[in-house]
């Protein structure tokens, strides 16, 4: 399978788990999370399991039916190697966006990594391999991970694992942390920014500062919503890295546009802005967001059950008879965007948890005063690497 086609199933799986984590998880607030930070670290997970658990995490992230047991494996690292590799290089000595994506395996001292799965972690996931003391120390071990990922997020992720979440059960903690800074190939001018009305989905409405300009913009217009591409300044590779905000015509019309956009996998490729057009009104709010949950009921509700049952297989973590008894208690993922005039911020962390069971020619308007989706891709392999809606632009959690 090539980039682009694994790419398609990791964009499918991305808008997929969109869906359900904006109705579920984040109905009334804003969000941000990163589906790539999650495939990532599922991957991980993929690379210690065997047999039917293996099957269920390759048809789950692939959106159909998954390879072959045997190549399953190898086909989604094989994935997130290329991605690593080529989407998330760190442009910032060129003049691109500022990447930073690291992977780690915290593991007891009691165990050792089956070196099928070490390698697979060290070589293609390019992970970080710590022994640890669980059992008598689970509250260090949760402050050095936390301390790992608030360094890999730039200090944007300050606490993945809250407190209690790992104890002398758990055997093992699978991370991953994500961070972007990006400037806008055009800058807004601060001066232009002025407050106005932004309307909530109560019918409420507030003053938000919104960011304007009178340059032409990156804009289609659809029967019943408008696409803004907004791009970041390229470094001297082939990456290009957008932001894109899709903006419901009507102001309520934010939960089944999500629905919509996740219902058709081809929907994104199929409105993208491929021009500039000019503009009449034309405003985006700056907005900050801190999202965080713990994902693994909502990946049960669509579907991946058997990581975290009796039933899974994780046996080819560990090299004991533990590995037979091993399971995912839980996913936590927290996540952070902010949006200004200069450009995007953003960071996000994932940590498993493996314990013993148990077109038109006049200008366009485009006024983002009512609640929206937005994403961040990389437009030369379509990688998504954020996702999120904003509700309330004043509203930071």
């Amino acid at each position: 399978m090539d980039l682009r086609d694994s790419i398609a199933h990791q964009t499918a799986f991305s808008l997929r788990l969109a869906s359900h984590v904006s109705s579920r998880a984040a109905a009334e607030s804003n969000l941000v999370f990163s589906p790539l930070s999650l495939h990532v670290a599922l991957g991980l997970v993929a690379a210690g399991a065997r047999g039917p658990t293996l099957d269920q995490i390759a048809s789950f992230l692939a959106g159909s039916k998954g390879p072959a047991a045997a190549d399953a494996a190898g086909e989604i690292a094989a994935l997130s190697s290329q991605v690593v590799e080529v989407v998330l290089a760190d442009g910032s000595a060129t003049g691109g966006p500022r990447l930073s994506f690291a992977n780690g395996v915290w593991f007891d001292a009691s165990l050792s990594l089956k070196p099928s799965f070490e390698g697979i972690v060290t070589s293609v996931y390019k992970a970080e391999t710590k022994t640890v003391d669980f059992q008598t120390k689970a509250a260090e071990v949760t402050h050095q991970v936390n301390s790992w990922v608030e360094s890999a997020t730039a200090g944007l992720i300050k606490e993945v694992l809250p407190v209690g979440s790992v104890d002398r059960s758990t055997r093992l903690v699978l991370s991953n942390a994500l961070y972007f800074k990006g400037a806008w190939t055009e800058k807004f001018d601060a001066s232009e920014t002025k407050e106005d009305e932004f309307h909530l989905l109560s019918g409420s409405i507030i003053q938000v500062p919104f960011m304007s300009s009178g340059k032409d913009q990156l804009l289609s217009s659809y029967n019943d919503f408008k696409v803004l591409r907004l791009p970041y300044k390229q470094g001297e590779d082939r990456r290009q890295f957008s932001m894109y905000i899709y903006l419901p015509e009507a102001k309520d019309g934010l939960m089944s546009f999500i629905e919509k956009l996740s219902s058709h996998p081809e929907f994104l490729d199929r409105h993208l802005p491929r021009q500039k057009v000019s503009v009449g009104k034309f405003k985006v709010p700056k907005f900050k967001i801190n999202f965080g949950f713990e994902a693994s009921e909502l990946l049960k509700g669509l579907g991946l059950v058997l990581p975290f049952s009796n039933e899974g297989d994780l046996g080819e973590m560990v090299d004991s008879h533990t590995g037979d008894s091993l399971s995912v208690s839980s996913i936590f993922h927290k996540s952070f965007i902010e949006v200004n005039e200069e450009g995007t911020e953003a960071a996000a962390a994932s940590a498993a948890v493996v314990k013993l069971r148990g077109l038109p020619m006049k200008p366009l308007d485009f006024v983002a005063d009512h609640p929206f989706v937005f994403l961040i891709r990389e437009d030369m392999t379509g990688t998504v690497l954020f996702v999120g809606h904003v509700l309330n632009p004043l509203a930071a959690e």
